[in-house]
């Protein structure tokens, strides 16, 4: 099962995509993990992506979905996976898809925790209260929000044209939560 999880900042993805991996034998494939990674192996596609990020400027998509698409040709990968906080644009979705359409593959789901701002500003302060987590302040936050708001409405619209999304409300549970992403998952099988 090839499926992306997206949702703003608290909404749970982690937890999730934990739930997953574990149910479907995939691996979650996160692009941080995938850069920082990169970057400590010092492969020159990690050395290419230091300098972006040594810059402060965004990796560019055609770079974003070729460290991906390396990942996704590893064997791990041959059953299917999740990607978590990938695509963030709508040219990573268009470029991915491109890719996906050459191996002969294609996304089964793609899944949006919807979460409010006023519940992401509550679940990310109590986080940092726990973690001791600096980037987890009121403003911070709402900068988070907002910029994750900005490059996934479009995202959303993307998915949702390409029959792919399925909504689901991030303020729930977790076990609520959980139980929607299984049926989201089990209707796409």
């Amino acid at each position: 099962m090839n499926i992306v999880l997206l949702g703003a900042p608290g909404a749970g993805k982690g937890t999730q995509a934990k739930q997953i991996s574990a149910r479907f034998g995939i691996p979650q494939v996160s692009t941080g993990d995938i850069f920082r990674a990169e970057i400590a192996g010092k492969s020159p596609l990690g050395l290419q992506v230091q300098e972006y990020v040594k810059s402060g400027r965004l990796v560019p998509d055609a770079l974003v979905v070729e460290v991906v698409s390396g990942r996704l040709a590893k064997d791990d990968c041959a059953k299917g996976f999740l990607l978590d906080g990938f695509p963030r644009t709508v040219g990573q979705a268009e470029e991915f898809d491109s890719y996906l359409a050459s191996k002969k593959m294609s996304l089964d789901k793609v899944l949006y925790l919807k979460l409010s701002e006023a519940e992401a500003v509550n679940r990310l302060l109590g986080r940092a209260k726990i973690e001791g987590r600096e980037d987890d302040n009121p403003e911070a936050i709402k900068k988070r929000m907002a910029v994750f708001t900005d490059l996934t409405e479009p995202l959303i619209a993307y998915y949702h044209a390409a029959g792919v999304l399925e909504t689901i409300n991030g303020d729930a549970t977790v076990e609520a939560v959980a139980a929607a992403v299984s049926a989201a998952l089990d209707a796409a099988r």
